[in-house]
Parts: structure tokens; sequence; C-alpha cells
């Protein structure tokens, strides 16, 4: 069963079709008009139809049809990578990290090709909607490495005001000079969405340039130990954290 627990859960047979791997949404539409699909013994040729893939025997050419299991990672993106699993430009993936995981995991949300650190990944894409979606506000904590000390006042002014970026004002939650000497210069940034360079941007117009940046927290989920490069299956406590979140928003 998937981060959620509850049953009850309906979708359209076609997008259903298409999850299970059986088709893609059109021509999943095809095999349902074409009486090739049963549904709890009944032969359906609506598309439409609902189905509850938790309780619905689900049968094309009279094979039982299910969902892959829901499976949960965290990754840690090296630096030099695209958050993608192809690229018409030949540049390089994340897909190379992916292999031998399940069938249709993908990261949820991304970070730019020059930063690092956590990132989830899934192949459950309900989910994934609801944690990238503004309404939920989900946390995100950055570690910051600047080439030169950016403008207090100007961060705190970003911080009163807010920063355009892509035609629309954020506002970051909170800026903390974690560490200052003469050889770095470190800050935290927590953010509740994840606008496109958002944490550059936010140091650019303080003056200063970023020369490293990890992102260490995404809503409850630590990068904790993890190595670049590293994947590893979410815990029983972080699927349950995940799942407070999102009831809790």
């Amino acid at each position: 069963m998937g981060l959620r627990e509850k049953n009850g859960v309906k979708m359209r047979l076609a997008r259903f079709l298409a999850r299970a791997g059986v088709a893609s949404r059109r021509k999943a539409e095809v095999l349902i008009r074409s009486g090739r699909v049963r549904v709890n013994g009944q032969l359906v040729t609506e598309v439409a139809t609902l189905v509850d893939p938790e309780r619905d025997r689900i049968e094309v050419d009279g094979k039982r049809v299910r969902l892959p299991e829901r499976v949960y990672y965290l990754f840690y993106k090296p630096p030099g990578y695209l958050t993608a699993l192809s690229d018409p430009h030949g540049r390089p993936t994340i897909a190379r990290f992916l292999r031998g995981l399940p069938p249709g995991v993908f990261p949820v949300g991304r970070l730019d090709r020059d930063s690092e650190g956590l990132l989830l990944l899934t192949n459950d894409g309900e989910l994934a909607q609801k944690l990238l979606h503004p309404r939920y506000e989900i946390p995100r904590l950055y570690r910051v490495w600047l080439i030169r000390p950016p403008r207090e006042d100007l961060l705190e002014r970003i911080l009163r005001e807010g920063l355009e970026i892509e035609g629309r004002r954020v506002f970051p939650d909170e800026i903390r000079l974690i560490r200052r000497s003469r050889r770095e210069i470190v800050y935290e940034v927590r953010l509740h969405e994840g606008r496109k360079r958002e944490v550059r941007k936010i140091f650019a117009a303080a003056g200063s340039r970023v020369k490293r940046l990890v992102r260490i927290q995404f809503g409850p989920l630590k990068l904790g130990n993890l190595k670049p490069g590293e994947i590893r299956p979410l815990t029983e406590s972080e699927r349950r954290a995940l799942l407070r979140l999102l009831e809790s928003a």
C-alpha cells in the first residue's frame, strides 16, 4: 500500500490503465472502448468509469492488472546534473543514478544543475502534485556558501518586502548566518516554495554570489548522512511524517 493509508480513492479507468503500465492514456481508452476491459467481472466500455485501485478487480483480456507498489526514496543529487530523466542536448541527468529502481520513479520538484542535495524520488504522482502545490507551502531548507558577504540591510529588506522573481513577489521565511570567517561565509535560507534559482537571486540582489548551494531539508525529510549520488528508501517514520504534513496542511 502507498504512503496514504486510506482506501476509497478513485480514478478514471483509462488513467488507472496508464499508471499500471498497460498502455498510454489514449491507447487505454481504445482498449476500453473495444470491450477488452472488465471491472469486477463486468464488461466496461466507458472510458470515464471510476475505479478504486485498492478494491476493484480490473482485467484486460482476462488478465488482472494492478498498480505498481508506491515507492519513496531520498536521493542526494550531486552538482553538475540536471534534475531530469533525459535531455535533448545530451547534458548529464540524474537518470544514471536511478537505474535499478522500480519503473516510473521520478524526482519531486527540481534542483538546478549547479545545486546539490535532497530530492524525493517516487512513482506516486498524486503525492508529488500535492507536495509541489503552492497551497501546501512545503518548507525547504538550503545551506549556502557565498563568495563574498552580502549586505545585511538588503537581506532584511528582502525578508520584509520580498523579491520579484519570474513576475511574482516571493518572501523567504528565514535567512540566517551560520558561519562567517576568513575561510568561508555560510547562510541558511528557508523557503516555503521553490521558484527557479530563487536562493541565488536572493543573494545576488543582496550584492553577493553563491559558490555552493545544498538543499538539506524538504518538509520533514532531511539529507542527514547521505553522500552525493546515494539513494535510500524512506524510513517508516519519515513516511508517517510526510503523511501528517499533508493531512495538516
